[in-house]
């Protein structure tokens, strides 16, 4: 089904009850939605588009953080039959404008936070987006965009306008995070989105009773598919805008949220805070959170052994997934396997996966192969990039360039990246491997490890170490803790800094690369290797 339409099922099902409740704790407000607003404010935004224009085919761009009315209009969005094309919040003007050439949206919706970013590149914008629809306040609106009140106003809110869809028809396009270069654009259908909603709600069983907190970015599939297990059933969902430790506590005890997707870094600063006792867990009602699932980045065993530790008893999942999959799932844990940490899982409700080596072939016992999968969510196509298509998709089965095996059992786990895959001498390095294992040190925080540039060996593994606040590490401690490790995987050259990530949390590894992964005589040591 639609997913317009299952918003339109639940409308009528559960007309005044809460479907979305906004937390924003800087400023201590809290705003709420029911079924039914949410439903009317879709259908103004998609009569207003209508009678503006767009039609079915055409795209829409959406740049706003998380917040009460972004959902509803995307809802909007691909009610007119449009594409919604979420945009990186964080995305500089350049940025902005790569994405925004490639959709070449008639439509611009967006919030004020990146008025700035806008009008740095609005002058070629201008050849192609003809509206300009500002969500922000209406004292900060630019005199080149109408407000979003305004222009919704005298719209009907009864009923989206009459316009045929199919599974088939195109509804979105998304752009990879672009960690491992330029970001592309993931051509999604009805279907794709369709297929999302069931995957999730089959593997954590959501129910009207769950209330979902939702942290991570809307515009990124990984938020958004994992509400839509909720959204099928008419669960409650809490926009949470602002991470702490503290924040995600108080919204999962004030709400009675019973499942919460985590990122690793919210995880690993919840348990420190935990560790700190800066936070006291006595304190708050947790007893109705059921489930804790993680995902967008290889999950460190170590993590979930000391999350256990602490809240025992807690169903866990792991979530594998990717934009071209449209988003979490097609690899998937499992809650009844919550005693297995360390694999990704198998194969997700509807998906196929295989392991494959250069030539296609599958792998046997343990060898490490590429993952490919094969389901009702794998991209129509990366837009305007068929070379990358042709790469990617091959006879239904997408490539997904991240390194797994195989367990005894058939489980299987993610070793690394393929492009993030370190040659040293002839050996293959899984950077993942190495930081895992740093991870085990409880004055560890985080840690990046990549491949630097050397004459003889080709590359050699060198690490970003982030220390815990109110730990003392230096580099001599690094290299007596590493001994365990097997010679050739020891890091060889040592950096205490900060390890960016993206809002998905994965590892920003090509800004470190520029940071720390050239010559010697073209470096300035950015940091001291002593913390």
């Amino acid at each position: 089904m639609i997913i317009t339409r299952i918003l339109a099922q639940n409308a009528l099902k559960y007309r005044d009850k809460t479907a979305l409740i906004e937390r924003a704790p800087s400023s201590k407000t809290r705003k709420t939605l029911t079924w039914d607003q949410f439903f009317r404010s879709s259908n103004a935004l998609a009569n207003a588009l209508d009678q503006y224009g767009i039609k079915k085919g055409d795209r829409v761009i959406q740049l706003m953080t998380n917040c009460l009315e972004w959902l509803p209009i995307y809802f909007g969005i691909l009610s007119t039959g449009a594409w919604a094309v979420p945009l990186n919040f964080r995305f500089e003007s350049d940025k902005i404008l790569l994405c925004s050439r490639t959709a070449q949206a008639k439509v611009f919706v967006f919030g004020e936070e990146f008025i700035d970013r806008i009008e740095a590149v609005k002058d070629e914008l201008d050849t192609y987006v003809t509206l300009w629809i500002f969500t922000g306040p209406l004292a900060q609106c630019p005199d080149w965009a109408v407000h979003y009140p305004l222009f919704v106003e005298n719209h009907s809110e009864e009923a989206p306008p009459p316009v045929e869809l199919d599974l088939e028809d195109d509804a979105a396009l998304y752009f990879t995070s672009g960690t491992t270069g330029t970001p592309k654009a993931v051509r999604l259908t009805h279907q794709n989105l369709a297929h999302a909603c069931h995957a999730e709600q089959a593997h954590h069983k959501q129910t009207r009773d769950d209330i979902f907190l939702c942290i991570p970015p809307l515009y990124h599939t990984g938020a958004k598919m994992h509400w839509m297990g909720s959204f099928l059933v008419g669960g409650k969902c809490v926009l949470l805008k602002g991470v702490t430790p503290q924040w995600i506590i108080e919204a999962v005890s004030e709400e009675l949220c019973t499942i919460v997707w985590l990122l690793v870094p919210w995880a690993h600063d919840i348990l420190i805070a935990i560790e700190n006792r800066q936070i006291d867990l006595k304190n708050y009602t947790l007893s109705q959170w059921r489930l804790m699932h993680a995902g967008a980045q290889p999950i460190p065993p170590s993590l979930i052994q000391s999350w256990q530790t602490y809240f025992p008893g807690q169903e866990y999942d792991t979530n594998y997934g990717l934009t071209e999959s449209t988003g979490p799932g097609c690899i998937h844990l499992g809650i009844q396997n919550a005693d297995r940490i360390g694999p990704i899982g198998l194969p997700g409700y509807g998906w196929e996966a295989r392991i494959v080596d250069e030539q296609g072939n599958s792998v046997v016992g343990e060898d490490s192969g590429e993952l490919i999968v094969k389901g009702p969510g794998v991209m129509k196509e990366y837009y305007k990039n068929p070379g990358e298509t042709a790469r990617t998709i091959k006879n239904g089965w997408l490539h997904t360039g991240d390194i797994a095996r195989y367990d005894k059992e058939g489980f299987i786990w993610l070793v690394d990246r393929k492009k993030d895959m370190i040659i040293y001498g002839g050996e293959n390095i899984f950077p993942v491997e190495i930081e895992n294992f740093f991870l085990t040190n409880n004055k560890i925080k985080d840690i990046a490890v990549i491949g630097v540039p050397d004459d003889r060996l080709g590359e050699i593994p060198a690490g970003i170490i982030s220390v815990k606040p109110g730990w003392i590490l230096c580099e001599n401690d690094i290299i007596e803790f590493q001994k365990d490790l097997p010679r050739y995987k020891r890091l060889k050259k040592i950096f205490f800094g900060d390890v960016p990530r993206n809002p998905t949390g994965k590892i920003e590894k090509p800004k470190l690369r520029k940071i720390y992964a050239r010559t010697e005589e073209t470096r300035d040591d950015p940091k001291s290797n002593i913390a």
